[in-house]
């Protein structure tokens, strides 16, 4: 099988990579994704592994090598070795101040009648101190209430 994104490193780029792997200072995900790129590159002495050899060498999946070989060709070393920004994140409903209101709370009696605190309740009891605007809304799915 052809690769699409076929790797081809510099001699100047593998230097970095490999002191970056020897020197061990790095997160671990940047050097599995240098470890990736070594490993993946077409102009070593011995050609490049196989994804799935890859994979289970370095215990990743082979869509994390798939993934870190087309960021490398697509947008270069330095990208490929870092995580991507994750766009679609929600912004938070509390801050440090409104955590320490729900710990409080949630440490605090539980309403009469009730034994324990549950999610839902927190949730409404932040609603009525005013930390929060609104709760959150489960998701309905298979078990939630369908």
């Amino acid at each position: 099988m052809v690769k699409k994104y076929r790797v081809e490193l510099t001699a100047g780029e593998r230097g970095e990579l490999k002191g970056l792997v020897s020197r061990g200072r790095a997160a671990a995900y940047k050097q599995t994704h240098a470890r990736i790129l070594l490993l993946s590159d077409e102009n070593q002495g011995e050609g490049p592994m196989m994804d799935r050899e890859i994979a289970r060498v370095l215990q990743v999946g082979t869509a994390t090598v798939e993934r870190v070989r087309r960021r490398c060709v697509e947008e270069g070393v330095e990208t490929a070795l870092s995580r991507r920004q994750q766009e679609k994140r929600r912004p938070k409903k509390l801050d440090g101040s409104g955590e320490a209101h729900l710990i409080a709370l949630a440490c605090s009696a539980p309403p009469e009648g009730r034994v324990n605190w549950t999610l839902q309740l927190l949730a409404d009891g932040l609603v009525e101190r005013k930390i929060v605007e609104s709760r959150v809304t489960p998701v309905s799915g298979p078990g939630k209430g369908d």
